[in-house]
């Protein structure tokens, strides 16, 4: 029979050991689900299945794309916040998670209280590009014409892939830093916008490298600048729209990886170390730069105060160009 003082040196090994025990988590024990907010065959969908394979891997377990689009990009963002904070469900989303508290008057979750973010893992620079009949073959020429044809009644077209999309805003971002007049034309989807600009019926547009770049290989479009502050490594060619007119301007599209608040830190220190991993890789930075896509891999704490940055940059743009919310 244990006595008195047995009986306390038993618990007291045991609360001296708990911290130990609970800071070890098994994880990953199960396949995890990568929620990817857009549809299969673009250009987050097609960085997701990269990532998940490499992912799946390190981990020992089959990592799932799961295609949620719709909404831009809410319904896989509100999906992941009321799911389980275990570490097997993965938010991968694109800047749009960042407009969103921008253009909708209510959102089935809040940015910055239902998510941690793991990083910004890669950065897509924009492209302005015109249709060759334009006659600008530069970023002032064009702001030049711009006032010229909006001074006559007539401003300038412009495509986006739909209102409040990166796109649209990226557009809107330049035609107020330039102090110029345009007249935005929204598709229902980028690739429908790019078509009837490579036909010649809208002029200008500012969309992400792996979109425009091909009909401007092909002698189809005019590439005029990127929207980074530096230039783009897979077109070095092309200054960027800040040197080349717009002094201070940047719109650039990203993907991050995301998972619920609550998540244990220990399981997001994990996902941010092998995530990052597989980032820096050489041979995953070369099939990323094909794609026009450059690895940024930061920390939890750089992409926080980024998605701060940029929700306040898009709430005071929408503002200002009195666009209505959704």
């Amino acid at each position: 029979m244990k006595t008195a003082s047995h009986l306390l040196m038993s618990c007291v090994v045991l609360l001296v050991s708990a911290p130990a025990a609970f800071a070890q988590v098994a994880y990953p024990t199960q396949p995890i689900r990568f929620v990817v907010t857009t549809a299969p065959g673009g250009g987050l969908d097609s960085f997701s299945r990269l990532l998940a394979k490499d992912l799946t891997a390190r981990a020992g377990q089959q990592v799932i794309v799961d295609n949620r689009p719709g909404a831009g990009t809410t319904i896989g963002s509100a999906a992941v916040a009321k799911a389980k904070p275990d570490g097997y469900t993965i938010l991968l989303n694109t800047s749009a998670f960042a407009i969103s508290p921008a253009i909708y008057q209510k959102l089935p979750y809040d940015v910055l209280r239902d998510f941690i973010g793991i990083t910004m893992a890669v950065s897509a620079p924009n492209v302005m590009v015109v249709h060759p009949s334009v006659p600008a073959k530069s970023v002032k020429d064009f702001i030049a014409l711009a006032k010229s044809r909006a001074s006559q009644g007539d401003p300038v077209l412009y495509a986006s892939g739909g209102n409040g999309t990166n796109g649209h805003l990226a557009a809107a971002l330049f035609v107020s830093m330039a102090q110029i007049r345009m007249t935005h034309v929204p598709y229902r989807s980028g690739s429908l916008a790019v078509i009837d600009l490579v036909a010649g019926h809208v002029p200008m547009m500012i969309d992400t490298m792996s979109s425009v770049m091909p009909q401007v290989t092909a002698g189809k479009l005019r590439a005029l600048g990127v929207s980074s502050l530096q230039r783009a490594a897979a077109a070095p060619h092309l200054p960027t729209i800040a040197e080349a007119g717009v002094p201070g301007y940047q719109s650039a599209q990203w993907y991050g990886v995301w998972v619920p608040a609550g998540t244990p830190t220990e399981i997001v220190a994990w996902l941010h170390k092998e995530t990052t991993a597989i980032l820096r890789s050489g041979s995953m930075q070369e099939r990323l730069e094909v794609e026009g896509l450059e690895v940024v891999a930061n920390s939890p704490e750089e992409f926080l105060a980024l998605i701060k940055s940029d929700i306040a940059k898009w709430t005071k743009l929408v503002k200002a160009i009195g666009m209505s919310l959704l």
